[in-house]
């Protein structure tokens, strides 16, 4: 006799979704697969196929989430102790490509002679043809902007570029053509790992939250966040003039207990504190964009949209309000100022050591989750505390097109009638990033040589080549394919523990491979090898 189940039983039993998930989770398969599909050329045959989501944010998929944050640390290794300078000699231009390049020359002298004869119809027959030559050009190899058929000129204002008198001033050297450290005593070549923080906004308890809220600077906390990323940027640039070579990085911003953002970067080579330290003071992002410091419009009284004006203007009065170019012309001084606070902590690193190790650990521990994620407010003090930088951020412009300027009067860089005044869907007004709206790991072009994706390809080429040694090739994946996304109701889309169901029997059939493999290897790959490809 079956025993009997009440309703509360039956509902404390797990959903088919849940078991699938959690089996997903079991074998490191994606936990929200995209469907996408898959036509084979050769045979014509149609797959539906569970495509991984790529997230990096473990509370969207722990699983996508955690293999970015191993390939971030194998990111990180790979560049963070070279010993030899990678190799960015650029290839030289072949005949196709200069004689594609002649013959786009040859176009726009055509272009600009039917341009002066008003020959309309002639122009655009030119201009498709220098499109497609374009498209050619780029299938062949050749990278960066090509020239634009009509040279658009552009206002530039010029700003003075004397350095600030609160500033100190920093020796300039020749930055020369070296990203590897120094050797020292004939073997060892150490590196660098830096922590910089932001200016003080008001005394803070240890949980971080301010001791006076009244007095805390929360305008100038937003702010700092919002152009942290420049002056990050502002910092490497005085950083490789001081020590005269060009320095790598691969940093990650986290926010401290007081939500303010921070930096942690593995640096190539070895500097020296005081030069750090010097460099960090002497360090200043000036933002030139047009006073914000008192809003003008909030609650109904805000401006709208003016079909003859073509602008926003004044709700009340109907006055066109300032276009951002106008605004930009009376501004006379920095709406903004941001620097770095006092704190900065540096160390020096020697490769291949546990200490390395610990430290890629210790940079890359954070990134499977959002910025908000790492901020968990245990008290009503550290809830207010991140409400009141919140609220602030909402009323900060993050970019020139932000619709936030309307608050203040400034039509945004663009304005156009979709716009809804002081809202915007910019990342820097949202919880989870804490005015952070740029990228949290930052890496600099010569890192490694390899961008994220090469590695990617790496730890995909290793198991290969080590399945191939042992004799499996993979002959039953089609060789030409066609990827298209599918039609939300498509019916030929299985469900989601469908999806998930038929990738974890693709994992364990690749598992199985993959054991059998390193098994049958005669000479079997080290264990960090084999961990990455995991």
């Amino acid at each position: 006799m079956s025993e009997y189940l009440t309703r509360a039983d039956r509902m404390k039993q797990p959903a088919a979704l849940d078991v699938a998930r959690a089996v997903a989770e079991e074998h490191g398969v994606c936990v929200r697969p995209l469907a996408k599909e898959r036509v084979d050329l050769d045979t014509g045959q149609v797959d539906i196929v569970p495509v991984p989501c790529g997230s990096t944010v473990a509370s969207v998929c722990p699983t996508c989430a955690e293999k970015n944050r191993r390939l971030r640390m194998a990111q990180c290794r790979e560049g963070w102790h070279l010993t030899e300078e990678p190799d960015f000699t650029p290839d030289s231009p072949t005949e196709d490509q200069r004689a594609l390049a002649a013959f786009r020359a040859d176009l726009v002298k055509a272009y600009r002679v039917a341009v002066e004869e008003g020959d309309e119809i002639g122009a655009e027959e030119v201009r498709e043809e220098v499109a497609g030559v374009d498209a050619e050009l780029r299938q062949l190899g050749v990278r960066g902007s090509l020239p634009a058929l009509e040279a658009r000129p552009r206002a530039v204002r010029k700003r003075s570029t004397r350095r600030r008198q609160d500033a100190p001033n920093l020796p300039r050297r020749p930055v020369q053509k070296r990203t590897v450290g120094r050797v020292f005593g004939g073997k060892y070549q150490p590196s660098t790992f830096l922590t910089l923080t932001l200016d003080s906004y008001g005394k803070v308890r240890s949980d971080g939250t301010p001791v006076d809220p009244n007095s805390y600077d929360y305008r100038r906390a937003a702010r700092d966040a919002v152009h942290f990323a420049a002056l990050l940027d502002r910092f490497v640039q005085n950083l490789r003039r001081c020590v005269g070579w060009d320095v790598q990085y691969f940093s990650t911003v986290e926010p401290q207990r007081r939500l303010a953002p921070h930096w942690h970067a593995a640096i190539r080579g070895s500097i020296s504190r005081a030069e750090l330290r010097a460099v960090a003071e002497a360090t200043y992002h000036q933002v030139w964009w047009p006073n914000h410091d008192e809003i003008k419009y909030s609650g109904d009284n805000r401006p709208v949209w003016d079909s003859r004006a073509k602008g926003f203007v004044d709700p009340t009065t109907r006055e066109p309000l300032p276009t951002w170019d106008e605004a930009l012309d009376q501004v006379d001084a920095p709406a903004h100022v941001a620097r770095f606070g006092v704190q900065v902590h540096s160390k020096g690193i020697l490769g291949g050591t546990e200490e390395a190790g610990r430290h890629i650990g210790y940079l890359t521990k954070y990134l499977t989750k959002s910025i908000g994620e790492c901020f968990d407010a245990q008290t009503s003090r550290q809830e207010d505390h991140a409400e009141r930088l919140c609220a602030e951020l909402a009323v900060t412009p993050c970019s020139p097109q932000c619709p936030v300027w309307l608050l203040y009067g400034v039509q945004p860089k663009g304005a156009r009638l979709s716009m809804e005044p002081g809202k915007c869907k910019g990342k820097a007004h949202k919880r989870s990033t804490l005015g952070v709206a740029g990228r949290r790991v930052l890496v600099s072009r010569k890192w490694s040589g390899k961008s994220l994706a090469d590695h990617k390809h790496d730890r995909k080429e290793f198991v290969r080549q080590l399945l191939a040694d042992v004799g499996i090739t993979g002959d039953d994946q089609p060789k030409r394919v066609v990827w298209n996304n599918v039609q939300p109701g498509d019916p030929n889309v299985p469900p989601r523990p469908h999806l998930l169901l038929r990738a974890v029997a693709e994992r364990r059939r690749w598992k199985a491979e993959y054991t059998a493999a390193l098994l049958a290897s005669a000479s079997p790959p080290n264990r960090s090898a084999t961990s990455q490809a995991a």
